[in-house]
């Protein structure tokens, strides 16, 4: 006769929060390939929160999009010879690509070449004129003496007038990041013809009026930030408490963006940071329009019908004065629209000392080490290496270290060998328990149950590393039982007390791979149908061509994640459940796997 088990009570069922959540993440410049640094500090955390949310059952959206009107885009177009339509074409879908490849669950990511997104930044654009928020100055702008033309700020660079930085670009310095006009910066150069016979001449932009705005922005962010992270907080205090918030220029001598909606300005268009940071908006727009719910974005945006509704921005360091004090600025100059509920800016990820650029190379590209690496090994390794309070170098040491010593030794380990186990001496099916639990047993079920509240509370507070840690420490003490109990030479002597030992591992198992979910969406999937259940623990991502006006098409990479609502839970195992036949979740790495990739590296 077998003995029923009472399992420990359900921490895992707390009340789902109601409030409409919006995931926004930072959007990429069309211009070249996505690399791990991007990866690290702006795309992996907010996916790893959107699906820890959707799980719980809560309404989020999560909405980015190529970043179509940098100078970096026509920079790289004239590189090649091509234009800046033929850049964004196919970069754009190399980003589509390489989210697909490595699992970033967008529900919209769009571009910032749209109809829609233009109409949106222009209403911005005339509302904050009409408001007094915007007007027009004349200024002193660099012109290259030998391409016959006003430079744009990207196609500077020079010396920060802040902290000497040597590389500083023409409108921020990426390693002080502070902000300036072109003008400030110490020995320019162009870098469209390499330079350095520059001449300061005038011109008339539009500015924004920030010095207006600083008042009301320290006393926005004055209350209630509790929750975000001290380098975000401090910078974006410290530089309003300072009061030396100014004009600001937000339009450009360009002929490729989004057009000045006032007649006589053809030469001239907004500022790509004036208009991308819209997108967030415009994209929500788009997407509501294109469910066939034109309606719908006004759940997460609309400060009077939706004033719970949180935003959460997901960018790296050099982005936080965009979105703490610029962004913010607009939307409270505007009026009626919810403002950021959290910045939780990432530091940088570094490689061999320096920072991972697309520009400045030694960029690891997402679409080339996919080729050789599972994506659930890069994101574990991202995620344990994660700069979410401080600068993290990242090495091929590291990589093999952790992928081999941390999540194929434990957690993979662990599933691997309990399930190939099971289903061998088993016949396929979760064996029934033999004896009454030992409090022993008791105490690993009630310890792993409650890491949907240890683990589901690092999530929800965007420590995605936090929570990798405390699902990592509670694999090993599954480990640590098993090597206490040891069912496999158990067996032998006491069937009966052995099968209880598998079902109790094989429960926390199944408890483990939703909490690794979020992390490790692929082989938490696997785990998932080898225990025997049916259905997916998320959603389907494809890819839809939209028709904007009757004409103008884009693609965007949609998602559908209805199947994971709810699956944040933790499910009885059935006794006499049958289980799939079980593979490997994850592949060790040769130990020469360093030597190789440090010697074809790009170099620095």
């Amino acid at each position: 006769m077998t003995a029923a088990i009472n399992h420990p009570s359900d921490s895992s069922n707390t009340q789902v929060a109601k409030e409409p959540v919006l995931v926004c993440v930072a959007w990429p410049y069309a211009n070249s390939l996505l690399h791990i640094g991007h990866i690290a500090g702006a795309y992996l955390p907010p996916d790893i929160f959107a699906r820890y949310l959707r799980m719980t059952g809560r309404d989020v959206l999560m909405v980015s999009g190529s970043d179509t009107h940098g100078t970096p885009v026509t920079i790289q177009a004239e590189k090649e010879g091509s234009t800046p339509a033929q850049v964004v074409e196919r970069y754009h879908g190399k980003f589509i690509e390489s989210f697909e490849k490595i699992g970033i669950t967008f529900d919209y990511f769009t571009h910032t070449g749209t109809r829609n997104h233009a109409r949106v930044v222009h209403e911005f654009f005339l509302d904050l004129l009409e408001k007094g928020y915007i007007y027009k100055a004349t200024s002193k702008q660099l012109f290259d003496l030998q391409a016959k033309r006003f430079l744009p700020d990207r196609y500077i660079e020079g010396e920060c007038p802040f902290c000497a930085f040597k590389e500083a670009r023409g409108d921020q310095c990426d390693n002080c990041g502070k902000t300036y006009d072109a003008v400030e910066l110490k020995n320019p150069v162009s870098k469209m013809t390499g330079s350095r016979d520059l001449e300061v001449r005038e011109t008339e932009h539009f500015y924004i009026d920030l010095g207006k705005l600083n008042e009301p922005l320290l006393e926005w962010m004055s209350d209630g930030k509790e929750h975000w992270r001290k380098h975000v907080l401090n910078f974006a205090r410290g530089t309003l408490e300072k009061r030396e918030l100014r004009g600001t220029a937000i339009t450009r001598d360009l002929e490729w963006g989004v057009s000045i909606p006032l007649p006589g300005y053809d030469t001239k268009r907004i500022y790509v940071w004036f208009e991308a940071v819209m997108g967030y908006l415009s994209a929500t727009q788009e997407y509501a329009q294109v469910s066939g719910k034109p309606d719908a974005w006004r759940r997460f945006w609309d400060s009077k019908t939706a004033p719970d509704a949180r935003t959460y921005y997901f960018i790296g360091k050099d982005n936080i004065t965009f979105h703490t004090i610029h962004w913010p600025g607009y939307l409270i100059a505007k009026g009626g629209l919810n403002l950021p509920y959290d910045v939780p800016a990432n530091e940088y990820l570094s490689n061999r000392g320096r920072k991972v650029s697309k520009s400045r190379g030694g960029a690891i590209t997402v679409l080339d080490v996919l080729e050789r690496y599972q994506s659930d090994a890069w994101r574990y390794v991202l995620t344990a290496l994660a700069p979410e309070t401080g600068d993290v170098d990242f090495s091929w040491d590291d990589f093999v270290e952790k992928v081999n010593n941390e999540l194929v030794a434990n957690w993979g380990n662990l599933a691997n060998r309990m399930l190939g186990f099971a289903f061998k001496r088993y016949d396929g099916k979760i064996p029934e328990p033999g004896t009454t639990l030992s409090a022993d047993d008791e105490a690993l079920l009630a310890e792993v149950k409650a890491g949907f509240t240890t683990v589901g509370g690092q999530y929800e507070a965007v420590k995605m590393r936090a929570a990798l840690d405390e699902a990592r420490r509670l694999s090993q003490r599954v480990n640590q039982y098993l090597s206490d109990h040891a069912p496999w030479t158990v067996v032998k002597t006491d069937p009966a007390r052995a099968a209880t030992s598998v079902y109790v591992a094989l429960q926390c198992i199944t408890w483990l791979s939703t909490m690794w979910a979020p992390i490790l969406p692929e082989s938490s999937q696997l785990i998932h149908a080898t225990l025997g259940f049916d259905g997916d623990l998320f959603g389907r991502q494809y890819v839809e061509t939209v028709t904007e006006d009757g004409d103008l098409q884009h693609q965007v990479l949609r998602y559908d994640h209805a199947s994971a609502v709810g699956k944040w839970q933790a499910v009885t195992l059935l006794a006499g459940q049958a289980m799939r036949a079980p593979a490997a979740p994850f592949r060790k790495l040769d130990t020469d796997v360093v030597d190789k990739e440090t010697a074809s590296a790009e170099p620095v």
